[in-house]
This record gives C-alpha cells, sequence and structure tokens, in this order.
C-alpha cells in the first residue's frame, strides 16, 4: 500500500511532497472522505462524493471532479496497492498560495490527494465476536460547523484523546443543553423498547454515510422502528442499547458509558438484527 496519487500522478508515498504554503497545512482548508472497501467493492461511494462535493461547495474551493472520475481514482487505487481490506483516503485542500493570508485566494489550483491503508474486516453479525465499544462522554467544545467535513480536525482529535487516555475506544459528545450530538468520529444511537433513535442532522454532527446508508435500510426493511430526534444524556444513560458507526466501525455496540454497563453490558438483539441487515446490503449504495 505504498502507491498513493497527488496531483494527477501515482507515485511512491515517499515520493508525495506538499508545499508548506498549502492552505491545508496552514489553516486546514480542505475536505476529506474515507471510503471503506473489501476486496475491491466499495461501500457507499455516490454518497461519499456526493457529501465531498457538498463540501467543497461549502468551502467554494473550484473543483468540479464528477462521480466517474473520483471512482476510477478509487479503483486505481485498489488495484495499485493489492485489494483486501482498504480505506480509501481523499483529500482536497484548496491549494497553495505565495503567502499567508486567511482570505480565500484567487487563482489557486486545489491539492487532490489520495491514498489507501488496512482496514479490519467488516465486524461480523455475531454477538460473541463483535468488539464491544467502551466510552467516555464529555461536553462537545468543537466548533459550530461539524456538518462539514473539513480537514480540520483538531477538535475531534482531543475529544477522542480524552477518551483514548481513559482507556475507552471512544467518546460521546453532548451540548450545552445536555443532548447528545455524536462521538468524536463516528454518529451515535440509543435503542429504546425496540426503537433505533438518533439525533437529526443539524450543524452539531456530522451527516454520516454508514448513518445515512443505515437508516435507508431499516426503513425499507420496516422490522426495527427508526426515529430521528433529540436524544438527552439521561436517555443516553437510560437505554437499552448505544451504538456508534462509521465507516470503518459499521455499526458499533457500546457495552459500557463511564464505568457503567449499557444494560446488561453486552451486544443487543436489536444490533443483532441491524448489523445482519446492513452487512447483507451495504453494497447497495
Amino acid at each position: 500500500m505504498s502507491t498513493v496519487f497527488l496531483n494527477d500522478a501515482f507515485m511512491p508515498i515517499t515520493e508525495a511532497k506538499i508545499s508548506p504554503m498549502d492552505r491545508g497545512f496552514l489553516f486546514g482548508d480542505g475536505i476529506y472522505e474515507v471510503i471503506p472497501s473489501y476486496d475491491g467493492k466499495l461501500v457507499g461511494f455516490g454518497p461519499h462524493i456526493e457529501r465531498m462535493r457538498s463540501g467543497l461547495a461549502a468551502l467554494e474551493i473550484p473543483l468540479d471532479w464528477e462521480p466517474a472520475r473520483w471512482l476510477l481514482l478509487c479503483q486505481q487505487l485498489i488495484e495499485k496497492n493489492g485489494r483486501g481490506n482498504l480505506g480509501i483516503y481523499l483529500h482536497v485542500s484548496r491549494g497553495a498560495d505565495s503567502k499567508r493570508f486567511h482570505a480565500y485566494p484567487e487563482g489557486v489550483k486545489p491539492t487532490v490527494f489520495a491514498y489507501t491503508f488496512a482496514i479490519n474486516p467488516p465486524p461480523p453479525a455475531d454477538k460473541d465476536k463483535v468488539q464491544g465499544f467502551k466510552v467516555s462522554t464529555a461536553r462537545d467544545l468543537r466548533w459550530q460547523r461539524c456538518n462539514i467535513k473539513s480537514t480540520a480536525l483538531l477538535g475531534n482529535v482531543m475529544h477522542f484523546q480524552q477518551g483514548y487516555a481513559a482507556g475507552h475506544n471512544e467518546i460521546i459528545l453532548y451540548n450545552a443543553r445536555n443532548e447528545m450530538t455524536e462521538g468524536s468520529s463516528c454518529n451515535a444511537y440509543i435503542v429504546k423498547h425496540g426503537t433505533v433513535i438518533t439525533p437529526p442532522l443539524d450543524h452539531q454532527l456530522l451527516p454520516g454515510i454508514t448513518r445515512l446508508i443505515l437508516l435507508d435500510i431499516l426503513r425499507k426493511d420496516g422490522t426495527i422502528p427508526v426515529e430521528e430526534r433529540t436524544v438527552t444524556m439521561d436517555e443516553v444513560f437510560d437505554a437499552d442499547e448505544v451504538w456508534l458507526t462509521s465507516s470503518s466501525k459499521e455499526i458499533a455496540p457500546v457495552i459500557e458509558i463511564d464505568g457503567k454497563p449499557v444494560a446488561d453490558g453486552k451486544p443487543g438483539d436489536v444490533w443483532l438484527a441491524a448489523q445482519t441487515l446492513f452487512s447483507a446490503n451495504k453494497y447497495n449504495y
């Protein structure tokens, strides 16, 4: 997995160089996506690219690649790096300017970088084999445009480190009204009386692609009720199940929060049913 793409060329990663005047380096002025693939099969390619194009438009970065061009790039990276279980990282910054200045420069060509990295196999729909997550909780201190998948991730990184330093897999965040927002790198859900409940999309959380796919699958199947509404932290601590989703985690069952078990401290039956449906349908997007 040593071949990368940088500005219209494939090259060994050791030869990839980006200017220190690149605004992605200086300001975090860019957008990124991570698309999982298993043996060459992409999960959620269409929604991932649509979110990237939306983010580029929000930041006014002038790169108008069509989905077919992104798809070819992903396929070429997979073939050049040996298939298997690969995450494909796509990164676009505004590009390199001649000076450091906050306003958006004109006439600067965006920097496009992409590479692959090994990811774990997809989680099994098996309560005895899946990894149960242990998480912390904390007040959400990030910027108020979390709906944009910006490369400026310091707030997320600091929150993740907070949970990691406590020996946990993730951290669940909440706002000033004691309402759950999301994890540092994932969307969050509770299950109560068989219903899957997750916060509605707004500026406080990322419109996750796994979230989009999961909710669509559940609604089409119809056997598991779904609600998008405000979730208080009191509800989180009283939930029958708690989940996290992301492209690399798929649906991760949370078994412990702040040192206390979620229900009986084991992955639940609703998680099992949802993961089974997700595993069977995730390549349809």
